[in-house]
């Protein structure tokens, strides 16, 4: 929640950032993998007039007079080893784990922030009819851990826009994780699936017993 409030704002280099955290207006809800897949409502998908400056992004972030971006404050909060922050926000040193790919990275500029459903995905699910203030709400959505993820920048662009039936993380030990937090975030926004997405979530799940999602409805 809230990047787990910024992982303790990054330890003591942001100890005199102020913080404004907003109460989660609909309790959380949890959910075996294979019901909270069942639960996807199933639609055709259409990337007709998608933009994608139709999602504002990064914004001001959780505190606008801290000077850090959304960007930033994911950065902050998924840190191991947390980053000094400097003037405007400028991150250096800190230490992350990028869990698609399992691997360490040193240098904030070497990671990018993944949408878990890209930005594309969620047009063509749904995000076409909502309005530019939901657009930028889903685009810097710091409410959930799980919705923006600071990962190598190699398969970050891998992935691209692209959903669990075409692209999955290179480390296969984490395909329960993935797809948990890909249908948590679907949800968690009433996105749809597509027939052939929703029949490779299905089949992952079944290497996946046990596997819960718990998800926050953002709306």
């Amino acid at each position: 929640m809230l990047k787990t409030v910024l992982r303790g704002l990054a330890a003591a280099s942001l100890a005199v950032l102020p913080l404004t955290i907003s109460t989660p207006a609909h309790a959380a809800d949890t959910l075996s993998l294979t019901d909270a897949i069942a639960a996807l409502p199933v639609a055709d998908e259409s990337r007709a007039g998608y933009d994608r400056d139709a999602f504002r992004h990064w914004n001001s972030g959780a505190n606008p007079s801290d000077g850090c971006n959304t960007r930033a404050e994911v950065l902050i909060a998924e840190a191991v080893e947390p980053p000094t922050v400097g003037p405007k926000c400028r991150l250096t040193d800190g230490r992350w784990w990028s869990y698609y790919d399992q691997m360490w990275v040193t240098s904030a500029s070497g990671l990018d922030i993944d949408h878990m459903s890209p930005l594309a995905e969620a047009w063509d699910s749904g995000a076409s009819t909502w309005s530019a203030a939901q657009r930028e709400a889903y685009a810097n959505d710091l409410g959930v851990d799980a919705s923006l993820v600071a990962v190598t920048a190699r398969s970050n662009r891998s992935k691209s826009d692209q959903d669990p039936a075409q692209w999955l993380p290179p480390a296969a030990e984490v395909h329960c994780r993935y797809i948990a937090e890909w249908v948590g975030t679907k949800l968690r926004w009433t996105l749809s699936a597509d027939e052939a997405e929703a029949a490779a979530l299905r089949e992952v799940a079944v290497g996946c017993p046990g596997q819960t999602v718990t998800y926050e409805p953002a709306v």
